[in-house]
């Protein structure tokens, strides 16, 4: 049986250039056997985080939304994935709310030990995913037993299907197929 992965699409947009980025990440997981579960934050409501710290006591977050099922998503896998538009050189707003809402994760015994960045971003210099990156490592710090496996940056990409015959794609899923390799 191949690794448990869960791929979080965070772009609103329907189609968007990220969300090609994790498709094909998540057809190259599926070549080699994984359990893939993907999701997109379109449509989804997700407040932002109070602050009240009762998660680290209760594991659960108080607040009543779409980030407490996947949060517990999250907590179960054991490679997550991130696909985001570079927005101001960093991630997705609706990315980093999230990854706040994560919280009650913190004390658990979550599963995941790798995590991967996929991002897409009008910009084609290779730093303009660093904002991003270093946001998801400053998350990944506060899980000791994962560790940030791999970022694919896609640059150049704007409209929606920009990224059509790009080959990201094709590293992408590359990426996804290598999981059961390791």
């Amino acid at each position: 049986m191949g690794k448990k992965v869960l791929v979080i699409s965070t772009s609103l947009r329907k189609n968007s250039n990220s969300e090609a980025l994790a498709a094909s990440f998540v057809a190259g997981a599926q070549e080699t056997g994984c359990e893939v579960a993907q999701l997109s934050l379109r449509g989804k409501s997700i407040d932002f985080c109070k602050g009240c710290m009762a998660c680290q006591k209760t594991l659960h977050c108080i607040i009543k939304d779409d980030a407490n099922a996947i949060v517990e998503q999250i907590g179960k896998a054991d490679v997550l994935v991130f696909a985001t538009p570079i927005y101001y050189y960093g991630m997705s707003g609706q990315m980093k709310t999230l990854l706040d809402r994560a919280n009650p994760l913190f004390p658990s015994d979550y599963a995941f030990r790798d995590v991967y960045l996929l991002a897409t971003a009008a910009d084609e210099d290779e730093n303009a995913v660093a904002g991003a990156k270093k946001g998801m490592e400053g998350w990944i710090s506060c899980f000791p037993k994962s560790r940030l496996k791999g970022v694919l940056f896609c640059g150049g990409v704007t409209d929606t299907g920009d990224i059509d015959g790009n080959k990201s794609l094709e590293k992408a899923r590359q990426m996804g197929r290598a999981l059961n390799e390791q």
